[in-house]
């Protein structure tokens, strides 16, 4: 039988090595919120911006639900700069159905890996440009009705 530590117990177990505080013993937030969407406010390329988040922040959950928005309605959830441009459209998801419950879609496209990395590295960034990006779902495919969208986002900072 074997034992393998992560380097979070094995920093802890060294005492010299500290963990960044947002990999462990960091402090949780949460964004959440309900989004009235009108009939054009789901078609093709429509962005809807969720939330900002810190650059340095690690999201750890990520839940978006919705009404049935009509037609084959699907978005993308990814992140934008504060201007509005896009970073990454679908790094957490591609194609998500409306209808849905509150449905955790942080690994729906994003590599199992990026648990605990920070904001600005999903979106593609190799050092942290500070302040904050949006969460946002952008539709793939029209929906055309109005309705009710969600989200709950959790993450850490320290």
């Amino acid at each position: 039988m074997t034992t393998l530590n992560s380097d979070l117990v094995a920093n802890f177990e060294a005492n010299y090595t500290m963990s960044d505080a947002s990999l462990l013993q960091g402090v949780t937030r949460i964004a959440q919120g309900t989004i009235e969407l009108a009939a054009g406010d789901s078609t093709d390329n429509d962005i809807v911006m969720l939330a900002p988040i810190p650059t340095h922040a690690r999201i750890s959950s990520l839940k978006v639900g919705s009404d049935t928005l009509g037609g084959s309605c699907t978005f993308n959830v990814g992140l934008y700069t504060s201007a509005g441009v896009v970073k990454d459209e679908d790094c957490f998801a591609s194609s998500v159905a409306d209808a849905a419950a509150m449905t955790d879609v942080r690994f729906e496209a994003a590599d199992i890996n990026t648990a605990g990395q920070e904001v600005y590295t999903i979106a593609g960034d190799s050092s942290d440009p500070g302040g904050h990006y949006y969460v946002a779902a952008t539709f793939n495919a029209t929906g055309g009705t109005a309705g009710t969208m969600s989200f709950i986002i959790e993450y850490v900072i320290n």
